[in-house]
């Protein structure tokens, strides 16, 4: 077998697993009120960006290569419902027309629709009492999936893991006449202890409770199957799993079983772990990078969302390939 190991030209000739730019999806975090870019502290390297900074951020990841954004808005006020979620001057709106207006099919642009980034009790829906109500989170949804897709948006990305999201979004899609965007749906996103960097990123972590009520059991394999399988069932385009690097076993079941473009979610802890041990000298961070998005392609992930999608755009570019 050493054979086929034998120089770097030999092993770059049989790789069958090649991570490329077209196959990352880079997240934005989008606030209001902000005129510069502020740091997230517990994810170094990355910036909430102002409304007006985002069209000069996207040039940027265009030109590196990346195919696509998915943008998560911090609005500047917040209620019981996220009424600013489908305020068709609402942050993300603002920063998908300007983007599209600029970039047009330059950049496909992805949008979560959830609400824990809007409510002011953190949860991804409407609460009662502290139970969050299925039925009434769906109308809210729809009025966001429209008005994003209003704004330009290409791909509209429910992340709440409400029953029948995908169906009421698809179906509110289409009476608007936008049968042309596509759903990603965070078919199998667990309820996770990889999410504390994001919840700091996008003041969405919850005030009371948690959301084992809605989000899945990281235990249930086979729960997450039919979960993916009835967003297919709904209309959803593309399926993700959410975290990626704990859940290969569930990547690779749902591609081999069903087929239909997979997405993973390289999530904030994930890229804040390596982040720390490679500032305190224990890993080289670039190789680490790499091999971790390759096996996350490996395990059959089709697209990859990921805070690490520019620097290896830049790694990938230079043709500074994968050494082991």
């Amino acid at each position: 077998m050493r054979r086929l190991r034998r120089t770097p030209k030999i092993r770059d000739l049989m790789r069958e697993i090649v991570l490329t730019p077209n196959d990352l999806i880079y997240p934005m975090f989008i606030k209001e009120g902000i005129s510069s870019p502020e740091p997230i502290h517990s994810m170094p390297g990355q910036f909430r960006i102002s409304i007006d900074g985002v069209v000069k951020e996207a040039e940027n990841i265009a030109s590196l290569g990346i195919p696509a954004v998915i943008i998560f808005g911090i609005p500047a006020k917040k209620d019981e419902t996220g009424s600013s979620a489908y305020d068709c001057d609402g942050v993300v709106q603002l920063a998908v027309r300007s983007v599209k207006e600029k970039l047009r099919d330059k950049l496909v642009v992805m949008t979560d629709i959830c609400l824990c980034q809007y409510t002011s009790h953190g949860h991804c829906g409407v609460v009662k009492d502290t139970e969050i109500l299925n039925d009434p989170t769906l109308e809210i949804l729809q009025k966001i999936a429209v008005s994003h897709a209003e704004a330009g948006a290409d791909v509209v990305a429910p992340s709440g893991m409400i029953d029948g999201q995908v169906q009421a979004i698809r179906k509110a899609l289409d009476d608007a006449g936008f049968t042309d965007i596509a759903i990603m749906a965070y078919s199998a996103k667990h309820t996770s202890n990889f999410y504390g960097p994001f919840r700091e990123a996008a003041y969405s972590a919850p005030s009371f409770g948690d959301r084992r009520s809605y989000q899945m059991d990281y235990a249930n394999p086979n729960e997450a199957l039919r979960e993916v399988e009835l967003d297919i069932k709904e209309g959803a385009d593309i399926v993700m799993v959410k975290p990626a690097l704990a859940y290969l076993d569930l990547v690779y079941r749902i591609k081999m079983k069903y087929g239909l473009p997979t997405a993973a979610y390289n999530v904030s802890g994930e890229y804040s772990m390596i982040k720390a041990a490679a500032e305190k000298g224990w890993i080289d961070e670039k190789a680490i990078v790499l091999e971790v998005l390759t096996a996350i392609k490996r395990a059959g992930a089709d697209m990859i969302l990921t805070y690490f999608a520019k620097d290896v755009a830049k790694w990938l570019t230079k043709n500074e390939g994968i050494q082991f």
